[in-house]
């Protein structure tokens, strides 16, 4: 008769590259890049951790997988569609993808080995432009400006204090607290007046921006 052990090993899942990161990707999500370690991933997975080895040689590599899971999410711009649609659509992907996976974001070009589904949005992106017309200096200039409005936005907004504008009138009156009255009266009347109006939300803000980019880019691609 096959022993309990025995029987676990019959019906266990084999492990694979894919589940080990779909595995490690949880966990990175849940808490972070701190909580991600080859012990810690063999223990979620029922191995012993060496047997990880097998698949990545470090956890780094790991890193670099995972990374690569994240990219794929994001939409790929389609060469010949129109450019300011698709870098609209790929820029709101990237920062709702970013806010899913918050650890990722100083790491998505960062990485000395690119997977597959980065090298392939960095394609598809650059595709779109030149697909369009933009040559490549333009093409250089609109994926820094927007990569930097995209990151920047979403790193703001996974490090504010506050989500709407219940919370701001709690953080604002922290944070004024220590002053005068009439220290800063222009923060002041902004908060009051617009940020604690009920429904702002600070996200909101990062579609306008990036039209005013879009529009700025194409201004400066066509120029009068």
């Amino acid at each position: 008769m096959a022993t309990e052990t025995t029987r676990r090993a019959i019906h266990r899942e084999p492990l694979t590259r894919g589940r080990v990161l779909q595995a490690a990707l949880k966990l990175a999500d849940h808490g972070g890049l701190d909580a991600l370690s080859m012990r810690k991933l063999g223990q979620d997975l029922g191995v012993e951790a060496m047997a990880l080895y097998y698949h990545f040689a470090n956890k780094d590599e790991v890193i670099d997988g995972i990374v690569d899971l994240v990219f794929a999410e994001i939409h790929l711009p389609i060469a010949g569609a129109p450019w300011k649609v698709e870098m609209r659509r790929r820029a709101i992907s990237v920062r709702d993808t970013l806010l899913r996976h918050r650890w990722a974001i100083g790491l998505m070009e960062a990485r000395a080995h690119p997977g597959p589904a980065n090298l392939r949005h960095h394609d598809a992106v650059i595709g779109n432009l030149r697909a369009a017309g933009f040559d490549s200096p333009m093409v250089a200039h609109a994926y820094s400006v927007l990569d930097g409005y995209i990151y920047g936005f979403a790193l703001t907004k996974m490090n504010l204090p506050f989500e709407g504008g219940a919370d701001v009138a709690e953080v604002a009156q922290t944070m004024l607290e220590p002053f005068a009255m009439d220290a800063y009266p222009n923060l002041v009347a902004f908060i009051t007046q617009h940020a604690m109006k009920p429904g702002y939300d600070f996200a909101d803000e990062f579609e306008y921006g990036l039209d005013v980019i879009l529009d700025g880019l194409d201004s400066a691609w066509r120029p009068a």
